[in-house]
């Protein structure tokens, strides 16, 4: 894909044959449940923190695209992964960019292929090979949102839960700076900067 990047979205641009700006996002859906993420802490001595933990099979699932060259960042929560979820965030995405033309490149889940989707006409799909999440700088995002904003937390319902996901997410879709730096891999700006 490294290798590869810079050639097919040019086969992309060529076959849309559309006027405007060519937008390049990664896209990418995480999980988040009442299951806390314990981690160490420090207090002073001889004070010993508490934490409480818990592990309730409840869970939302977070959809974000990112525009690697600027970290412009759309997220949107929804219930499920599905392909109908999967519709209704395609929609957001177009249609927070009507004006740009984005190649959306996102992993092979099953909602992502499916032949029910109907993309909308300023949106491409880019599949990534297989098994290799490394190559979509999104899960990095999710590393910072879990570090930042979800270690050391029980929340008492799926609606708090949501609430402060929700939160986290706005404010990271305000940082395009932070976004950015976390996205914007050497390999993936060189294959459209050239």
């Amino acid at each position: 894909m490294e290798k590869k990047l810079r050639d097919t979205l040019i086969a992309i641009d060529r076959a849309w044959q559309a006027e405007g700006i060519l937008r390049l996002m990664f896209q990418d859906e995480a999980h988040f449940g009442r299951v806390s993420d314990t981690r160490q802490c420090g207090s002073p001595q001889p004070i010993q923190p508490l934490c409480q933990a818990m592990v309730t099979q409840e869970y939302v699932y977070a959809y974000a695209a990112v525009s690697v060259a600027d970290g412009e960042l759309d997220t949107l929560i929804l219930p499920q992964v599905n392909c109908h979820c999967m519709q209704l965030f395609l929609d957001e995405v177009a249609s927070r960019h009507p004006n740009d033309w984005s190649i959306l490149a996102l992993d092979g889940a099953g909602w992502h292929r499916s032949h029910t989707l109907k993309l909308p006409h300023n949106l491409r799909l880019l599949m990534l090979p297989p098994y290799s999440p490394e190559l979509n700088p999104v899960e990095n995002l999710w590393n910072e949102l879990q570090e930042k904003s979800f270690h050391n937390r029980v929340f008492d319902s799926l609606d708090a839960l949501e609430n402060h996901l929700e939160a986290a997410m706005r404010d990271m879709e305000k940082d395009r700076e932070c976004v950015q730096s976390i996205v914007a891999w050497p390999w993936i700006i060189n294959s459209f900067m050239k």
